[in-house]
């Protein structure tokens, strides 16, 4: 059983580092928005497209508050509560895989 643990363990630390990376791309992603970036650079068009779907849908959810859009605060609470929540469950879960605990 400690393989299924290790592996369960691994794909809990992958799972913890690309929600810490879409974390910074929609931090970045909000301080690129204070200032006008332009359109057609390759790095905006990519933070654009990566964060646009998740924080479109968070705009529906959270109506702006005096023109300051709260979407991406919403989206990094999410990204944190399931770091949290998920990881840690996940994590745990591999310890008592490897460790054979009910």
């Amino acid at each position: 059983m400690f393989v299924l643990g290790n592996l369960v363990e691994a794909l809990a630390t992958v799972l913890h580092y690309l929600l810490n990376i879409y974390m910074w791309i929609v931090i970045i992603r909000a301080i690129i928005s204070w200032v006008s970036p332009d359109p057609y650079n390759p790095i905006v068009r990519f933070l654009y497209r990566a964060t646009e779907p998740v924080l479109g849908y968070a705009r529906r959810i959270v109506p702006s508050l005096g023109g300051i859009d709260l979407s991406p605060i919403l989206v990094l609470v999410l990204i944190v509560f399931l770091d949290q929540f998920l990881v840690g469950t996940i994590t745990e879960l591999a310890f008592k895989l490897k460790t054979g605990t009910p």
